[in-house]
Formats: structure tokens, C-alpha cells, sequence
């Protein structure tokens, strides 16, 4: 099953199903009129929308406009964001020149949630001195998780798998990393790309909690990297049993991957400009790679083996206050 969200003038928006093709879309209704609503009452919500899923498949619905297309879930109570590929954590090592990080526990820290950007929207930014980056990764949507639900246990919980770009600002992260304490300046908000999906919708490419897929990424139109989310060193299940350990996690909440990275990162590239400046560190001494200036572009897109792309594309520049 895919999912949207298409603009309505509300702060919501308007939750449809989309046909395999996306080319068409049926309205949830009056009943679950965003997605966030229907994570809330997801056994009757999945019912209905099941239902909607099946008459695209046969044909039914209205035009979709992608331009009508907003994030999939606009806005919600929560959205917290793991680290959980070793080779991303490596190379910022190198990027930042700061001390391994060995936790006993999976890293992750609570960001911005009262909204997401839409996969069309400019991203407004305050300064390119902030050292604007962007990280492609991927996330999941579950319903109500109980304190204390296990890893087995939270794999049931995962409703939805969505994609995301996860903008940073380099130049306040590595201060408030040494504060202790969490990410607030280096973190605005993230941009989410038009579908989320049911884990049944990528077949083979969902593994033991991970998106197995390419995510391509372009930057100004030129090739970036197409690392796999196969590689990240703890899944999804483990993500959320840890988020749950000393809270029940509301139904709604997002948990992000971190920045996807592979081994492999000479043939495969980046998912973030960070790592590629740590690449350059390690061969040459320093980083040749700048970060992004305002009127900059950045296309995302994971990708199957036949080339289709469930979660479709993140298009977006960047640009100033006021322009």
C-alpha cells in the first residue's frame, strides 16, 4: 500500500491512497482524514485503506497531481533519528576530528516534528556559513508502542517506511555535540519524499528492518552516491525497542536510520557532503568538497533493481530568507 498527503489548505492535510503507478489516487474520507489520524486507529484505518488500495488496482481513482503533494505525514508528536550505519559514524569521525563513539546502546537523538518539509518545497535556510548539508536516510511510521517492547515485539509495531533528507548545518552540530546534550540549531527541519509504504510493498528489498534499496542521490543534476540501506548495523525493530525502553512511543512517531552509508563508499558514494570531505581528509589531507550555497539543488530517490521508486523523488533547492 502507498500513501500521501496532497495539500487542502489545512495543517494536515488531505490523506490519500496512491495506485502502483502513481498516477492515480483515492481520498481516505471524512473518518481518517490525515495520515496522522489513521496511525492513531490503524487496525480500522488499514481496513478502509486496504479497501481504496484495492479499487486503484482496478482502476479506479482520480488524476494525482504530484504538485498537490505535501510530506506524507505533515506533522507529528514525534520524530527521533538513529545513527545506525557504522561507516557514516566513521567518517564523521574524520570529518569533525573528534573521539570515537562506542555506546552500548543505538544512537539517537529527538528532533523537529511540528513539520516536515514537502519533497517539492525551496528549503528555507538562515546562512550558507551554516555549513548546509543534506543526508539521505530512511525512516519508519509505527502505531502505539508500549515501555519496555522488544526488538521481535517492535517489528509489529512498524506501520510505515518512508524516506528522508535530513538537513543539517555543520557549523553549530560538532559545538552542541560537545554540549551533551541534543542537536537544535544543527537540525531544521527534515524533508520527507512523496510516499510512505507498507513494509509489504518493497517485498525482498525489506530485510530483518532494513531498506534494502539504492538511494540515488544527485546534487545540482550531478551524480552523489547510491549507497544501500542493507548495511546499517542495528534495524528498524532494534531502533524502536530502544526509543521504547523508558517510554511508550505515541502512535505517529518517525524514527529515522541516520545517514545511509556502505562500506564500499569508493564505488557507491556518499550519502552526505560531510562524508565526502572526510573521504578527501583521508586521501589528500583536507576536505576539497564545499558545502551547499543558496540556489543549489538536491534530488533523492531509492530505487528497486528494475529501476522503480516506491517512495518516489525529494526535489528541492535551497535558498535565503526572503528570495
Amino acid at each position: 500500500m502507498r500513501l500521501a498527503t496532497r495539500a487542502n489548505g489545512k495543517p494536515d492535510g488531505e490523506l490519500v491512497a496512491v495506485s502502483d503507478d502513481a498516477t492515480r489516487c483515492l481520498a481516505a474520507g471524512s473518518r481518517f482524514p490525515s495520515l496522522l489520524s489513521a496511525l492513531e486507529d490503524w487496525e480500522n484505518a488499514w481496513t478502509r485503506l486496504d479497501a481504496l488500495a484495492e479499487r486503484l488496482r482496478q482502476g479506479d481513482g482520480e488524476a494525482l497531481d504530484p504538485a498537490s503533494l505535501r510530506a506524507p505525514m505533515p506533522r507529528t508528536w514525534q520524530w527521533l533519528d538513529g545513527s545506525a550505519f557504522q561507516t557514516h559514524a566513521d567518517l564523521m569521525q574524520v570529518a569533525f576530528d573528534t573521539e570515537p563513539l562506542n555506546p552500548e546502546r543505538p544512537l539517537m537523538y529527538q528532533g523537529m516534528s511540528d513539520r516536515f518539509i514537502g519533497p517539492r518545497e525551496d528549503v528555507v535556510l538562515p546562512d550558507e556559513k551554516g555549513g548546509i548539508d543534506f543526508e539521505g536516510e530512511f525512516g519508519v511510521i509505527v502505531d502505539a508502542v508500549p515501555m519496555g517492547t522488544s526488538p521481535a515485539e517492535a517489528m509489529k509495531h512498524i506501520r510505515l517506511i518512508v524516506q528522508i533528507n535530513d538537513w543539517s548545518l555543520r557549523a553549530f552540530a560538532v559545538p552542541e555535540m560537545r554540549t551533551g546534550f541534543g542537536f537544535i540549531l544543527a537540525k531544521p527541519a527534515c524533508s520527507v519524499a512523496p510516499f510512505a509504504v507498507t513494509p509489504d510493498e518493497l517485498g525482498e528489498a525489506w530485510q530483518d528492518g532494513r531498506v534494502c534499496l539504492d538511494l540515488h542521490i544527485a546534487w545540482n543534476g550531478k551524480p552523489f552516491g547510491h549507497a544501500n540501506g542493507r548495511e546499517m548495523s542495528v534495524g528498524f525493530h532494534d531502533l524502536v525497542a530502544h526509543a521504547a525502553t523508558s517510554r511508550d512511543l505515541v502512535a505517529g512517531t518517525m524514527i529515522g536510520s541516520g545517514t545511509v552509508a556502505n562500506r564500499n563508499y569508493a564505488e557507491v558514494g556518499s550519502s552526505c557532503i560531510s562524508e565526502r570531505r572526510a573521504i578527501e581528509i583521508i586521501a589528500g589531507g583536507k576536505p576539497e568538497t564545499g558545502f551547499m550555497r543558496f540556489g543549489d539543488s538536491i534530488r533523492m530517490e531509492a530505487r528497486t533493481s528494475d529501476g522503480t521508486a516506491p517512495f518516489g523523488a525529494i526535489e528541492q533547492s535551497v535558498r535565503a530568507p526572503g528570495h
